[in-house]
């Protein structure tokens, strides 16, 4: 085996060989945390309906995420920048680039974690109308919202969001360098939002997502499936008019605004382009 499949195989053995003890390790937290704090009461993550297809999207969605940022941030050094040598290439990016990357890698960090979550709002908004619903309404197909639940995404929905955000502040000048702890936090506080606890954190609330803030997100579009688009900081809803957490409730029913979306994985990524 040589060449592109060759990479691709390697690629994946190596996020396989990164995500695995993450997962094994949210997996008994999560087990822990939803026995004693359960939002909506039930059957555990690991009985619920479409688990597999969730495990596929878990392990997918890293791979598919490195090989296209890759490749578009390739792609942008050769558009934008005229570099086209794989030594100039890694050269270029290995610590970032332009002021940004002269600024301490923690606050280049924050920055990231900021900005990213900004755009990711409005675009999260975005995938809320029009024909890009179709697309996000994969992730919210889930009827048993839980942590595994994060990674449901479709393709398209990745690429014009998250895929297209990070390659965005990278070509920027953040440096890759930043990922390495906030890969692991993004990672971590997405699977904590989706996860089946009735946590709010009281006033932090209002600076952190929380897992109730998440679900409400997660109930019918009557409920609050059109509020709480933020993914990390909840200022962005506050100040724009989709905050909503009703004092002494919690969201239930979820999933409930696509039934007509299959339960598998392959079904999923077909489904925009069927209708």
């Amino acid at each position: 085996m040589s060449g592109l499949p060759w990479e691709v195989a390697l690629m994946l053995g190596q996020t396989i060989e990164k995500v695995l003890p993450i997962t094994l390790v949210l997996a008994v937290v999560f087990s822990v945390l939803s026995h004693f704090w359960a939002c909506n009461p039930g059957k555990p993550w690991w009985q619920k309906r479409e688990l597999v297809t969730d495990v596929v999207y878990w392990f997918f969605v890293p791979v598919f995420a490195r090989v296209l940022r890759i490749g578009f941030l390739v792609l942008g050094a050769s558009v934008l920048f005229k570099i086209r040598d794989a030594d100039e290439l890694i050269a270029f990016y290995e610590n970032g680039h332009g002021p940004l990357a002269q600024l301490p890698e923690w606050l280049q960090g924050l920055l990231f974690l900021v900005l990213s979550d900004f755009m990711l709002y409005w675009t999260h908004r975005l995938f809320h109308g029009g024909e890009f619903w179709k697309y996000h309404a994969v992730h919210h197909s889930s009827e048993d919202l839980e942590w595994i639940s994060a990674a449901r995404f479709h393709p398209i929905n990745l690429i014009l969001g998250t895929i297209a955000v990070d390659v965005i502040l990278l070509m920027a000048g953040i440096s890759p360098n930043v990922m390495i702890w906030v890969g692991p936090f993004t990672t971590f506080h997405s699977a904590f939002v989706h996860a089946n606890l009735n946590w709010t954190l009281g006033p932090l609330k209002y600076v952190l997502a929380t897992p109730v803030f998440h679900r409400w997100h997660h109930t019918s579009m009557e409920r609050g499936g059109n509020t709480n688009f933020a993914g990390t900081f909840p200022i962005w809803d506050i100040l724009f008019g989709t905050f909503r957490m009703p004092e002494g409730q919690l969201p239930m029913a979820y999933g409930k605004d696509e039934a007509t979306m299959p339960g598998e994985f392959g079904g999923q990524l077909a489904f925009p382009f069927r209708r």
